[in-house]
């Protein structure tokens, strides 16, 4: 049985959940308003091994490094780990993500091609809608072909405000 410790941060676009596992690796950071998605997500990667949440302060100073991030650390969440489950595809795409820096952007149809699967814009689009880590694995960098910000769980606002965060300066 897997446990998860979860806890909450306040930020600047609203609570936000931070859940890891024993070893402190992100396994979800979803919006308060998602946490919905976010047990669906749970759902589907863990619940055949099964597992529990369990409340816990600031799980190995997740919480802390979070809101360093919105205070203005920006590559704090390049260090902080990650665990997800999903496909060999999700996983070889959210490896993909976290390898966008700071501050820059790419389109889905840019990301499949990098990936070596130049007709898969689709299938990055619908992988990183199922990104479970919000943030860390900032598939807020990713934007449609027409440069519109779209595809974002948490929404175009906060998309925006992320990537403005980020120094990235929208037209």
């Amino acid at each position: 049985m897997l446990t998860l410790l979860e806890d909450k941060i306040e930020t600047p676009l609203g609570p936000l959940w931070i859940i890891c596992d024993e070893q402190f690796q992100l396994r979800a950071v979803e919006w308060e308003e998602h946490s919905n998605r976010m047990i669906e997500l749970l759902n589907i990667h863990y619940r055949a091994n099964g597992y529990i949440r369990v409340h816990s302060n600031n799980p190995g100073g997740l919480c802390t490094l979070m809101q360093d991030y919105f205070d203005g650390n920006l590559s704090v969440i390049d260090t902080l780990p990650t665990a997800t489950a999903g496909t060999a595809f999700q996983r070889e795409v959210w490896s993909a993500l976290r390898a966008i820096p700071c501050g820059q952007i790419t389109s889905y149809g840019q990301l499949a091609a990098q990936l070596g699967r130049p007709g898969a814009a689709r299938a990055v689009g619908a992988a990183n809608g199922a990104n479970p880590v919000s943030i860390v694995v900032p598939c807020h960098r990713v934007i449609g072909s027409s440069g519109a910000l779209t595809g974002y769980a948490g929404g175009v606002t906060r998309k925006e405000w992320l990537l403005r965060h980020e120094g990235y300066f929208l037209l």
